[in-house]
């Protein structure tokens, strides 16, 4: 049967294009904004520029768009087979192939026009944010370490706020990115242990599928690591005590989330993934009050 013939026509549409774009999910928007903000706000040593903060939060959910868009396409001879994505709306037909396509172009020039609006060696930096963006969803055909391209992607906002606003990209820019890199890993085995026994079946790698019975061990490596390089940004930069108060709550997040995760039950791994919201909200908030205007 033409799978055309189960696509909603008009306005019924609009709920399958924002689930591919995932807009009805927003926990990778803010697992992409947090470092973003955390970023922006080293940068100024403070609150950004208005003008810089919007468009950077405007960028963040529109690549997370086109990451999404992407990773369907990719995925989309494969998401049929998987319990947690078999009804995504490329994998049924509801949306073609070539809709997708076209909604991909839109969303990354979308991106390019709001990166024209900071300066160009913010731009030249954006090319690679891209390419990193297109090439993630395919590397699970042929690496067991795609989360770490993910962890890239998820990263590339970082020099990026640097550029916009300093113009250049220190070494403690580099070190963020590493430590969001290292945490990004760990939280996305978690998302990948969710899915690891279909993955096994249709012969999709991962690091969940790599790791095997040492996931836990290796998660929690990760996870200590990106505290140690958080915290060796915190020190370079001078942040105060409201940050280290936020490291700390943060690795109490990673205790909580290895506890979710000791059964490996597809859901609590679900649950535990879900939980790394609150961990870049506390570094966030850490970062944030540390440079919080004081009027006399």
């Amino acid at each position: 049967m033409d799978r055309s013939l189960l696509r909603p026509t008009g306005w019924a549409r609009v709920a399958d294009f924002l689930h591919l774009m995932r807009l009805d999910r927003p926990i990778g928007t803010w697992l992409l904004m947090w470092p973003t903000l955390w970023a922006l706000w080293i940068a100024a040593e403070g609150v950004p520029g208005r003008n810089v903060l919007l468009i950077f939060i405007a960028g963040v959910y529109v690549m997370r768009a086109a990451g999404c868009v992407v990773n369907d396409y990719a995925d989309r001879h494969f998401d049929g087979h998987v319990k947690r994505t078999k009804h995504r709306p490329l994998a049924t037909g509801r949306i073609s192939e070539a809709e997708a396509q076209l909604l991909f172009i839109a969303l990354v020039a979308t991106a390019f026009i709001l990166v024209l609006l900071t300066n160009w060696f913010t731009v030249l930096l954006s090319i690679g944010g891209v390419v990193l963006a297109f090439i993630y969803p395919f590397m699970k055909r042929y690496t067991h370490l795609p989360q770490v391209v993910l962890g890239a992607a998820f990263s590339w906002a970082i020099p990026m706020a640097f550029g916009a606003v300093l113009g250049h990209v220190p070494f403690e820019a580099w070190l963020l990115f590493s430590a969001n890199v290292l945490w990004t890993v760990a939280y996305d085995t978690q998302y990948a242990m969710v899915d690891r026994d279909d993955d096994l079946k249709i012969g999709i790698k991962s690091t969940a599928v790599l790791f095997g019975s040492a996931d836990r061990l290796i998660i929690g490596v990760l996870q200590v690591a990106a505290l140690g390089l958080l915290a060796w940004v915190g020190w370079r930069v001078g942040l105060g005590g409201f940050f280290w108060l936020g490291l700390a709550a943060m690795a109490a997040t990673f205790v909580h989330q290895q506890r979710l995760i000791a059964g490996r039950e597809r859901d609590r791994c679900f649950q535990a993934f879900l939980n790394n919201h609150w961990s870049g909200l506390l570094i966030f908030a850490g970062i944030a009050l540390s440079w919080w205007p004081i009027t006399g």
